[in-house]
């Protein structure tokens, strides 16, 4: 079977809108509902954030999240507990997002096989070297049909992109700029960055994430690639919200009308 990712970039190529959400945030079992949320109002791509004590590329209000998140006792048995079955009701393709060291604690095959069985379709593992992939993952990773997903950067070498590029599967995640989630950022002062990335002619789509807040950078971020990944604004969205429902329809029409 096609995995889902795959399936979405066939079908739609631009345009795409990757929300990215906390597992176990506002309160330990809203995950299900925030991502069935995602998908009736028009989240193309679902992002599942893996709580840690340590979140190196993620700003303030992420990690906030993710301490709010493991306080209300998430984990990743947790995660995949509440997981289970989910796809009866979920059909857009969902990522998990998260750090290395619990898929390590976890297992990697095990973490990867256990992915694969109840429905996620990818991963994105910030500090997961890319040879360290290569050498002793990719093959666990495609045994399963999961996707990993790499980062680039603005400061990443052409050579560098082009062999990240080669390894990542689903999409390529551009980093708008070189700095944590959440920071605001003045896109224009990436125009030339988001230029050269047309410009490679990449085998993957490419999503551009970090800033990414608003139907104006959500726009901009779609004129050069295949769509954007939104996550702080998000999570600013629902975490004092008293209606999961109503505040994402709010905030994905905000973005797509």
């Amino acid at each position: 079977m096609q995995n889902r990712i795959d399936q979405l970039f066939a079908a739609k190529q631009h345009g795409v809108l990757n929300i990215y959400c906390t597992a176990g945030f506002p309160e330990l079992n809203d995950t299900l509902p925030v991502m069935t949320a995602l998908q009736q109002h028009g989240a193309d791509l679902i992002e599942l954030g893996m709580p840690f004590s340590d979140p190196l590329a993620d700003g303030p209000v992420i990690q906030d999240s993710g301490t709010r998140a493991l306080k209300n006792g998430m984990s990743l048995h947790k995660l995949f507990e509440q997981l289970d079955g989910f796809r009866d009701r979920i059909h857009v393709p969902v990522i998990l997002m998260g750090y290395l060291n619990p898929v390590l604690l976890y297992g990697v095959e095990a973490f990867v096989k256990k992915c694969a069985e109840v429905g996620v379709d990818g991963i994105i593992l910030p500090d997961l070297p890319m040879a360290e992939y290569e050498a002793d993952y990719k093959a666990v990773f495609e045994k399963y049909n999961v996707h990993l997903i790499f980062l680039v950067t603005p400061e990443t070498t052409e050579a560098r992109i082009h062999k990240l590029d080669s390894l990542s599967k689903g999409f390529l995640y551009a980093v708008s700029s070189s700095s944590t989630t959440g920071k605001d950022k003045d896109m224009s002062h990436q125009q030339a960055y988001f230029e050269r990335l047309q410009q490679l002619k990449l085998q993957n789509p490419v999503l551009i994430g970090f800033g990414i807040k608003d139907k104006a950078t959500f726009d901009t971020a779609c004129r050069y690639t295949n769509g954007a990944i939104i996550g702080t604004a998000f999570i600013k969205a629902i975490e004092q919200s008293k209606d999961i429902d109503s505040s994402v329809r709010t905030f994905i029409g905000a973005i797509k009308n």
